[in-house]
């Protein structure tokens, strides 16, 4: 069974920072592509960082570039986030995504975290 559960969220105050974790199941993290999304209130959800399967890179929105880093550890089935130098309009829902294609490419899966809030305040 695929499971993706996140942790580390909380308050914080600006230019402090926070660690947020996801512990999944039924997947390899190295195998698929792993990533974090967020939801501020009355906005639609935004992809902010993802890593790719293998050795294909990553990739992070300019609203946090150089403020938050992802990584995988395989071992612990993990995909962390950190956020440094954090601002309120980082403050939002935050999301763990896992999504792969199946071996002919003709399915993609999308499997989410059940969301961990991050408040910061100014």
């Amino acid at each position: 069974e695929v499971q993706l559960v996140e942790s580390g969220g909380g308050l914080v105050q600006a230019g402090g920072s926070l660690r947020l974790s996801c512990t999944v199941s039924g997947f390899r993290v190295d195998e698929v592509a792993v990533g974090w999304f967020r939801q501020a209130e009355g906005k639609e959800r935004e992809e902010i960082s993802c890593m790719w399967s293998g050795n294909f890179g990553t990739y992070a929105a300019e609203s946090v570039k150089g403020r938050f880093t992802i990584q995988r550890d395989n071992v612990k089935r993990t995909v962390t986030l950190q956020m440094n130098s954090l601002r309120s309009e980082d403050t939002a829902v935050y999301y763990c995504h896992a999504a792969w294609l199946d071996v002919d490419g003709s399915s993609r899966y999308d499997y989410w975290g059940q969301g961990t809030q991050v408040t910061v305040s100014s």
